[in-house]
């Protein structure tokens, strides 16, 4: 029997295994060579495993942070095609749907080793499986809430966790009245139980949702106790030692940028009403006397004749016997007798 498949490894019996297929089942013929991904170029490079260990995937240059954070855009976007049973898809197709310009899709998954097939587009499932499993979907993540409050409560019901591979481990919170009542279907357990948590579940994703007073000491206790992912909702910045990564949402802030646009639309709005042409020309305010009729009228017909000029974009000479214009093309502010 000869398989034959993108990504393959070493079972724990020196079975060949088909990963893409099944991690469980395995070719009976054993090649003296395989090939291992190089997720940074997408290309293939020969390895032999050595006995007795598996071969490490190589990732090269790595993928750059940028993309990581446009991932789970595209993962989103392809679950969605994937549920309703679209095969394949272009770059262009899915660079829309996720938000992105295709050229920066193409090059991020260049860095996945997908290239997709000229005149196909993408293989929908297969970029799942791809995303899914750069970004460690395919295994379960137990995480821990600290802080059940009213957010507390409000992520622990949330069911986007689960269908992503997130489990919630456990609820946790300095309150000892919260001890015992449930969120989610969960019990809230005390603090004073987040080591034995973090050890029993084998938590390494911690998520904080505390006030900002407690969220120090909160991110403190998760670290020493082996966690080295945080998630944090409290509006604070954390210190954390190297090789802890920390993730930050704060509502507020996003809410700030978004009045700031607001407003600034607001004054561009306000400045195009204030240099919005009047429908007719100004009125004249004349001084006493019948000898005042005439340049009146003269200062009239050239207010009428800017009017015109304005809304037609082009420059109209002053006719004989109009006032002078000043600098910028408008009348003077004193008007003739």
């Amino acid at each position: 029997m000869v398989c034959v498949m993108r990504v393959t490894h070493w079972g724990q019996n020196g079975h060949y295994l088909c990963a893409h297929v099944h991690k469980r089942i395995a070719c009976r013929s054993q090649p003296s060579l395989t090939y291992r991904s190089t997720v940074a170029t997408g290309r293939s490079t020969p390895a032999t495993p050595s006995s007795g260990s598996a071969p490490r995937r190589t990732r090269g240059r790595g993928i750059p942070d940028a993309t990581v954070a446009r991932l789970p855009l595209y993962l989103r976007a392809l679950t969605a095609l994937s549920e309703r049973s679209v095969p394949t898809v272009s770059s262009e197709e899915l660079a829309a749907a996720a938000g992105v310009n295709s050229a920066k899709l193409r090059k991020d998954f260049s860095y996945l080793g997908s290239y997709g097939t000229r005149g196909v587009g993408y293989d929908v499932e297969y970029l799942v499986y791809q995303i899914s499993r750069e970004l460690g979907l395919t295994q379960d993540w137990p995480v821990v809430i600290v802080g059940i409050g009213n957010l507390g409560h409000a992520l622990a019901n949330y069911g986007g966790f689960a269908s992503r591979g997130f489990r919630v481990a456990a609820l946790l919170d300095a309150d000892p009245a919260l001890a015992g009542q449930t969120a989610a279907g969960l019990p809230v357990r005390h603090m004073d139980e987040l080591e034995e948590i973090i050890r029993a579940e084998h938590v390494s994703i911690g998520v904080i949702t505390t006030p900002p007073g407690a969220a120090q000491q909160v991110c403190d206790r998760l670290v020493a106790a082996g966690v080295t992912s945080i998630l944090n909702f409290a509006p604070t910045v954390l210190s954390v030692p190297e090789g802890v990564d920390v993730r930050k949402v704060d509502l507020s802030i996003e809410l700030q940028i978004l009045a700031f646009h607001e407003q600034r639309k607001s004054g561009e709005e306000a400045g195009f009403d204030e240099e919005r042409v009047p429908d007719g020309p100004p009125a004249v305010v004349s001084r006493a006397g019948a000898g005042a009729t005439g340049g009146a009228k003269a200062v009239a017909a050239a207010a009428a004749r800017a009017v015109s000029r304005r809304a037609r974009g082009k420059a109209v000479p002053p006719a004989a016997g109009e006032a002078e214009r000043g600098e910028d093309g408008e009348l003077p502010a004193v008007m003739p007798a």
